[in-house]
Formats: C-alpha cells, structure tokens, sequence
C-alpha cells in the first residue's frame, strides 16, 4: 500500500469566522437513500475493467478449454457450478463495493450559518477540511480522488474505483475473498487438467490445438496464483482492521487516538450486517447502517484551547492526512 500526503494544514478554531466559512459553497439538496455512488476516475475505470476482464478470462478458459471438452460429466457440471457461482458472487460484490457510497461527508457544510448553529462553547472545536470545505466528524479522512472526506476511510482502492469506508467495507472483503477463492479453484482444476492431458492425447483433451491449449492454461496459472496471493493478503488485511477497529490510515500513522474502540465480535458484526449469518457472505445485504452522524458528533472537546488558538488535529502527525490518498499499489 501507499502513502501520500501533501503540506497542508488544517485549521481548528472554536470562533467560525477563522474556518473562512466564505469560501464554502452551500451542500446541496441531499439525495435519496441509496442514490448510486461512481467515481469518475481514469485510472480506476481502467483498473474495474481490467478486473472484469480478467475473471472473465479465467471463466473462458475454464468452460472452453478444461469443463466442457472433459468426458467426466459429472466433474464437469460440479466444477462449473462451483466456479461460476463464486465468480458471480466475486463480480456482484465488486459492483457493489464501487458503486456504494463508502460514507462521504456531505460537502460544503463549514458555512458561516452552520458553525454558528453548533453554538460551541469554550474547550470545543470543529474540524474543517480546507480540500472539500467539510467539517469532519472524527476518523474522518480526505480521499484525493475521490474528493470527498470518508468516514472511517481505510484506503483508496483503484480495482474498485473507489474507497474502502464504514459502508461498502463488506462489500471489499467479499470481493477480495471470492477472487481469492475462484484463484485457488482455477489452479487446482490447471493442475488437474495438465495432470489429465500429460496422460492423455492432448488432441483429446481439449478443443483448441496443444499449443494454444498449454499457452490459456499457464496465463490461466499465473494470473490465478499472482491474484491468490494479493487478495489473500488484503483479505488478511481487512479482517485484522475490522477485529481491531482500526483503520488502514490510522495503522500506517500509528496513530494513538483516545477513543473507545468497540470489541472485536462487535466490531466484525456491525461491518458484515448483525449476528453470524449466511447474510454475512451475501453481497446483496446491506452491513449495519450507523447511525446518520449528528451535530453533536462534529464537535470534539479539547483542552486550553484559547478563542483565536490555530493547532492541529491532536490525532496526526504535522503533515495533514486531509489530502491523503492510500492506495493498493
């Protein structure tokens, strides 16, 4: 993963007037629940379709070279099933994790009349992002592709085109879990087939010639062990920052933030959608919606904090993580 910030600060200020509240544009009207959510993102459309591409691929390779040619009816039909379901499942999931929004922070809302509604008092602040002009709840974070404060943003990911936030966080891990899944299953199901052919005529084994067949089976080999290890390790990665509540960011900047961390068994229930179900591994439920962050939550206490006092966020460290981008890469 990749880490890259850049030098700006952010501002904390009890008094409205020292966020510049104008220079932000007020949010506009807030869409319908579940108003679907895409990234107009060179760089990530290209990384979702080679993704789509590639399962694709392997599923060509699969039905055409090794299932369908097979004389082992039964082989063929299981195998097929088995294979088809996780990559459908696979697909429907990175669907879902890009085109849900991940819990972006309406924009536009550090205006003059709304800081002043929050009526701080002494020993409070807000915490504005001077890239989208957001007043940020906290393990808020700054995507600079996607151009929008994430709640509990772990990282941006491009073979999603998206980030991985408090909402769309099951969605990833099921992505990353059924391509590894689908992995494993084409290289086993290679080896067979490399297995049946060495023993068989390869004239018999497959309805291509033997050198078009041996050339599909080894990109089919190394693309499913290179994707084995990757989603492996983020699948890896992922469970860990949700049975420790920690995010991504927050691991890399090791941050100590003194806050109340939710149990593990919570933790992995409030992500995946209540208690242990086989909704958990169905990417068409929804995971636990929290609750709509109200006023109060954007409002941190601090202390000997003076009325025209500029610090920063107590929480990082003296590069602001407002423009931090975290990549798969």
């Amino acid at each position: 993963m990749m880490l890259i910030p850049t030098h700006h600060f952010r501002n904390i200020e009890r008094k409205p007037e020292y966020l510049q509240p104008e220079k932000c544009v007020p949010p506009p009207y807030p869409g319908p629940v579940g108003t679907m959510w895409f990234i107009r993102d060179g760089c990530g459309i290209a990384c979702a379709i080679v993704t789509w591409f590639l399962v694709l691929y392997a599923e060509f390779v699969v039905l055409f070279v090794m299932l369908i040619p097979s004389r082992d009816y039964v082989y063929s039909i299981i195998n097929g099933i088995v294979f088809n379901l996780l990559a459908f499942l696979a697909l429907a999931s990175h669907c879902r994790a890009m085109l849900t929004d991940p819990g972006a922070v309406p924009k536009g809302n550090a205006t003059k009349e709304f800081i002043e509604s929050l009526q701080l008092k002494p020993g409070q602040v807000v915490y504005k992002c001077p890239k989208c002009c957001s007043i940020k709840p906290d393990r808020a974070h700054h995507c600079s592709v996607c151009k929008r404060c994430i709640r509990k943003m772990d990282h941006h990911c491009p073979w999603v085109n998206n980030c991985v936030g408090e909402n769309n966080q099951k969605y990833f891990v099921l992505f990353t879990m059924y391509i590894a899944l689908i992995s494993l299953h084409a290289l086993i199901m290679v080896g067979f087939h490399f297995l049946h052919c060495f023993e068989e005529d390869w004239t018999k084994c497959s309805s291509f010639s033997p050198p078009t067949t041996v050339i599909l089976l080894i990109l089919l080999c190394f693309e499913g062990l290179l994707f084995l290890i990757f989603t492996s390790v983020m699948f890896g990665t992922q469970v860990h920052s949700i049975c420790t509540d920690e995010t991504g960011i927050e691991r890399l900047k090791r941050k100590n933030q003194p806050r109340e961390h939710m149990g593990s068994w919570q933790s992995v229930k409030e992500t995946f959608g209540g208690d242990f179900s086989l909704n958990w591994f169905n990417p068409f439920s929804r995971p636990c919606q929290p609750e709509i962050p109200s006023d109060k939550d954007m409002v941190r206490q601090v202390t000997s904090l003076s009325d025209t006092e500029t610090m920063e966020d107590p929480s990082e460290e003296t590069k602001d993580e407002d423009s931090v981008e975290v990549t798969d890469e």
